[in-house]
């Protein structure tokens, strides 16, 4: 007997809609069931609003099921219109191709692909789309679909009656190649399910009804909840936008600092969804947590967990390191080089050179804590301007050998937040 998936992701968050229900519970109680998400390489890197369908079918191995990730090499020379206004920008061929490279990188970090029978599968669409004839599929799949089943999408519908909009046949054809997509999966290697964003629902069913109609299987589909932050916005993005899983994107620093930065209320259903802990365990995690909020008890714990997963233990540990110290939590004089230097690429850092026997008031203006001398004068005598964590007590204080940390820094900040970096050469 095989676990029952469906009652599972329903517990966990993963669940807005199911397509036969008792059926499809039936279908995981006695089959060892191979579902698929499709991945849009639109960019060469994933983000952290993709990690709902990433983590569905983690959950989905993870509890004795077969995962299949398709890159959308294919259909991302189209792009899906679901939910757009207007139409994508089309890729060329040679960028989309680097893009699913990256994309399946990164679905490494969250799926097995050698634990045996259940062992998780990557696949290109392209790799059979581009075989199609043209003639042969208007003939052979375009049948299957009436043109007021796809005038009638909401997305197609509000762009042909709004007179300063259009869409086009490309993307009209979309829904036709992902439900190719899905009858080719089912024939292929007996996928049976489709699991997608709410956007995805009427797509997951013109493949439900391709496959039926087509190959005579039966099939079902599952579509994730959009999952909204305490603000009601779209979870994963950040002041400066999306949070990606690529640190040339987004830096391990920034994102570990994403995770750290989440609301007590958004804890629960993260660590739900996002980690394989119990429930059990979970709740009694955030009950610790809200025994002392203000110390981020849990969101710490998230933030590591999810940056091992991401970028590997060596990356969260500096960044962890980094962050501590940032924050007063750890002495920066006991900071290693790999710690300093993750910080200088954070945080405003500027050069000098020892030789010139800098004065702190010299290097609160270079590194831009202070806009003159005067000023840094001024903050010096009331108290308010620290080197490595000690307050200077004398305006004419100069900066020696002693006073360098690992890698030849030196920590200078005004008040209590504005923490800047010295780098001696």
């Amino acid at each position: 007997m095989h676990s029952n998936a469906l009652k599972v992701l329903r517990e966990r968050g993963f669940v807005e809609w199911s397509s036969h229900d008792k059926e499809l519970e039936d279908h995981f109680l006695n089959n060892m069931v191979t579902g698929y998400v499709g991945f849009d390489p639109t960019a060469d890197s994933l983000h952290v609003g993709n990690l709902v369908a990433i983590m569905g079918l983690a959950w989905l191995q993870h509890l004795g099921h077969k995962p299949i990730a398709i890159a959308g090499g294919g259909t991302g020379r189209i792009g899906d219109p679901s939910g757009k206004s207007a139409e994508r920008n089309l890729l060329g061929e040679d960028t989309i191709e680097h893009n699913v490279s990256c994309i399946a990188k990164q679905l490494e970090h969250f799926l097995d692909f050698n634990c045996g029978e259940n062992s998780a599968q990557i696949v290109n669409n392209n790799d059979w789309l581009k075989e199609q004839n043209f003639i042969e599929f208007l003939r052979d799949t375009g049948k299957f679909f009436t043109v007021s089943f796809l005038v009638n999408r909401e997305y197609v519908r509000s762009r042909v009656l709004d007179p300063d909009k259009s869409i086009t046949y490309t993307e009209l054809s979309y829904i036709l190649l992902q439900a190719f997509d899905f009858n080719h999966l089912y024939n292929e290697y007996g996928c049976t399910l489709q699991m997608g964003g709410n956007d995805q629902q009427v797509n997951i069913i013109a493949g439900m009804d391709l496959t039926r109609k087509k190959s005579g299987g039966q099939c079902y589909g599952i579509t994730f909840p959009l999952l909204l932050n305490s603000q009601g916005k779209k979870f994963g993005k950040s002041e400066s936008g999306a949070v990606y899983l690529s640190a040339e994107r987004t830096s391990v620093y920034k994102f570990y600092q994403f995770w750290i930065n989440v609301d007590d209320s958004d804890l629960e259903k993260l660590y739900k969804r996002f980690t394989f802990r119990e429930l059990d365990d979970i709740a009694a995690l955030l009950a610790k947590h809200n025994e002392a909020p203000h110390l981020r008890m849990a969101q710490k714990e998230l933030a590591w967990e999810m940056t091992c997963r991401v970028h590997g233990e060596e990356a969260a540990k500096r960044v962890r390191d980094a962050s501590a110290v940032l924050f007063g939590e750890t002495d920066i004089k006991d900071a290693t080089q790999d710690v300093l230097d993750t910080l200088a690429a954070e945080i405003p850092c500027a050069a000098a050179n020892l030789a010139e026997t800098p004065g702190v008031t010299d290097l609160l203006v270079l590194c831009g804590s202070c806009d003159s001398k005067g000023n840094a004068k001024k903050k010096i005598k009331e108290g308010g301007a620290y080197l490595n964590g000690q307050k200077i007590t004398e305006p004419g204080r100069q900066v020696t050998q002693e006073d360098l940390l690992a890698g030849g820094y030196i920590q200078l900040n005004v008040g209590k937040k504005d923490f800047r970096l010295v780098k001696f050469d």
